[in-house]
């Protein structure tokens, strides 16, 4: 018997997995990349770090795909005529916009087939923001490519927004110079 275990062939060992390549990741930050480099989550969202200024909003609006990205240009140049030294940080994967003081009021994001505009005081709008939500405070407006977006209406909006108190953080700013 002993002979039979000797002529039988060794078992062959299982082939070992190669490693998947991993990509190599930058050192730069999110806002100094290449927008190829950029990471674009579910309906091309790009994924941006959490970062105060225009840096990261300039290179999330460069990583919007497609169409998107002239959209995203004309909305940040449309809120700086309405809101000259408005306050901009990346949060949540999204362009926020806002005063000092005054909180966060108008913020973006990319879907497959629309930007939706976020006015976080948007109930407070006259005439109200087309899209309603679940929060009690905002309104939306989503932007198609085949859409055109009421420029003066839209500036109207982000100027009435900015007088009011916005949102700051998880709780709406109580406090503003300009708060009823």
């Amino acid at each position: 018997m002993a002979d039979d275990a000797a002529k039988k062939p060794a078992a062959k060992k299982p082939a070992a997995k190669k490693a998947a390549a991993k990509p190599a990741t930058s050192k730069k930050p999110a806002a100094a990349r290449n927008p190829k480099d950029v990471v674009l989550l579910s309906g091309g969202n790009p994924q941006i770090t959490k970062a105060d200024g225009d840096a990261p909003v300039q290179a999330y609006i460069a990583a919007m795909p497609e169409w998107k990205s002239d959209v995203g240009r004309r909305l940040d140049a449309l809120i700086e005529q309405a809101l000259p030294g408005v306050r901009k940080a990346v949060r949540w994967n999204s362009p926020f916009y806002g005063l000092e003081g005054m909180g966060w009021i108008v913020s973006y994001h990319c879907f497959t087939k629309y930007v939706k505009v976020t006015f976080l005081n948007g109930t407070t709008l006259d005439p109200l923001p087309p899209g309603p939500s679940k929060d009690p405070d905002t309104r939306y407006l989503d932007i198609h490519e085949d859409g055109e977006l009421d420029e003066a209406q839209f500036v109207e909006w982000v100027k009435q927004a900015g007088a009011r108190p916005g949102w700051d953080g998880f709780q709406r700013s109580a406090a503003s110079p300009t708060a009823a």
